[in-house]
């Protein structure tokens, strides 16, 4: 048989073979190739899971791990605090558009902006003109404070020298007059104990009884002797009157 009739014999058998193994019209072999090639996929990502995984040596939670990595902490979240405007507004301005946030949760709504306005208005009730006036204002009140504070120092400063010495004439005064009732204690004592005749014991009754005695005489003389001499001066400035009025 010749090589052209060979040829013609088998061709037929050859484009069967062909469609049926590689023709994109047969689903059966379709649908298989693609499920091994699904299943490639799978594999090959968790093998990638599982190579990560052992990598991470750490032994880091999944969200210290991410933010030591730069990533968001938590994919979902896990606390009520995680869906509040406050915590997302952190997680785009942290991690921006990779926080998975909206970013229209950064602009404030017409009801927040409604009450920065009415707080302002009342925490801050003045413009800046008058602020700026009230803070000069108050500078001023202080300094002009200040400036009397120290006229007032300097004038108590300048008294220092002659409020010493009447302190010191005070003390003196005090002291003297200490002196003065001590003597005159031990002189009424001397005078009882001269009166008795004989050594006798401070705290006895009759001792006592005869000090009280002796110091009650003496505040008598004492005033009467206050007394004679307001008359004098009395008298005295009266004898001045009259040679005046002469």
């Amino acid at each position: 048989m010749s090589l052209y009739l060979r040829s013609r014999l088998l061709w037929p058998n050859i484009i069967n073979n062909f469609t049926c193994r590689y023709s994109t019209t047969a689903p059966d072999v379709i649908d298989q190739n693609d499920q091994v090639l699904v299943d490639d996929s799978d594999e090959t990502l968790a093998r990638e899971a599982e190579i990560q995984k052992k990598r991470n040596v750490s032994r880091l939670s999944n969200a210290h791990f991410n933010l030591i990595n730069g990533r968001r902490p938590y994919e979902t979240p896990k606390h009520l605090s995680h869906l509040t405007v406050k915590y997302n507004r952190k997680l785009y301005g942290k991690y921006g558009s990779e926080s998975g946030v909206n970013p229209s949760l950064c602009w404030p709504t017409k009801q927040n902006i409604q009450e920065t306005l009415e707080y302002e208005s009342i925490a801050f009730p003045y413009t800046i003109r008058e602020a700026m006036d009230a803070a000069a204002q108050k500078r001023l009140e202080e300094k002009n404070k200040i400036e009397q504070r120290e006229i007032e120092i300097a004038t108590k400063f300048a008294k220092l020298a002659q409020w010493k010495k009447e302190l010191n004439d005070k003390i003196a005064k005090k002291a003297a007059e200490v002196e003065l009732a001590k003597n005159k204690k031990e002189r009424l004592v001397e005078e009882v104990r001269r009166h008795f005749g004989f050594t006798l014991d401070p705290r006895d009754e009759r001792f006592q009884e005869m000090l009280a005695k002796r110091e009650k005489e003496q505040k008598k003389l004492e005033k009467l002797a206050k007394r004679e001499a307001k008359e004098k001066m009395m008298i005295a400035k009266l004898q001045q009157k009259n040679v005046e009025m002469k």
